[in-house]
């Protein structure tokens, strides 16, 4: 029987999830192996993501990675040993390649925003998540790269392509995925890849920060602002932006959390949001 992602449901086994209110804490958590992408990783992100598509409860989601790096990219020596999508037929290789892929695409459609904390290597899938998630937020030992491109694959894999020249432009993310080369975290500041650089100790306090500001949104104007924000980057010409936009507000003006914004504002209060 063919695996799902249905059969690695809670408690994962590759990853810790840790619930502050309404922000779940996603911890990769293989350090040994620098938190490398086993095949049960990748089924166990993509239920845990699938589910969370549902879970209005959770709001935002944060991702770091145990020990000393972020995430190290495919296990190479597992994929060895069960044999790579080049040693079998298209078709094989073809659903070996969409279990990877999958979890970038339940990342970015998940409504909640996610923000990537990332220390030590980013390589491969692991720079994919971090590219799928909303913010980047680095540590001082960061480094990011296509690994696969010095691997004998192609450079554009598992949503790197569509990410990256969004995020850096075009000239840069060539040069990356052309040569595998990697960015460290000064280098992917000045060109936009993270949002902020700070020591590797101060990751977690500055993440739970912003996660707080997001928080201070409504329930429904934090996910229509993520998936406002996907649809404007790809979105042909200005009037679509604004036609989207115009729905968006007035979808919040109708709503009690909206009312209870204001309210909170003026009364110099935290709000208090029903998600009604």
């Amino acid at each position: 029987m063919s695996e799902s992602p249905d059969q690695f449901g809670p408690p994962y086994k590759t990853f810790l999830v840790e619930k502050e209110g309404a922000v779940d804490w996603v911890t990769l958590n293989r350090p040994d192996r620098l938190n490398a992408i086993s095949r049960e990783m990748m089924w166990e992100l993509q239920h845990y993501f699938g589910v969370l598509y549902h879970d209005h409860s959770v709001r935002v989601v944060v991702m770091k990675g145990a020990g000393r790096a972020f995430c190290a990219g495919l296990d190479l020596k597992q994929s060895r040993e069960s044999g790579s999508n080049s040693q079998r037929g298209p078709s094989a290789g073809m659903r070996g390649q969409r279990q990877v892929s999958e979890v970038m695409m339940r990342m970015y459609r998940a409504p909640q925003p996610i923000i990537s904390l990332v220390h030590g290597a980013a390589s491969g899938g692991g720079f994919a998540f971090a590219l799928a998630s909303d913010v980047r937020i680095a540590g001082e030992s960061a480094r990011m790269n296509v690994a696969m491109a010095r691997i004998g694959l192609s450079g554009c894999d598992v949503g790197i392509s569509y990410f990256l020249p969004r995020a850096v432009g075009s000239s840069t993310a060539s040069e990356l995925m052309l040569t595998g080369r990697f960015i460290n975290a000064e280098r992917a500041l000045r060109t936009g890849l993270v949002s902020e650089v700070v020591p590797d100790d101060k990751l977690v306090e500055t993440g739970r920060a912003l996660a707080e500001d997001m928080l201070k949104l409504t329930p429904l104007g934090l996910r229509l602002t993520k998936e406002g924000v996907h649809m404007a980057i790809d979105a042909p010409n200005l009037e679509a932006a604004v036609a989207m936009e115009d729905r968006q507000q007035i979808l919040c003006a109708g709503g009690n959390d909206f009312r209870e914004g204001i309210s909170a504002f003026l009364e110099k209060r935290e709000p208090r949001y029903a998600d009604e």
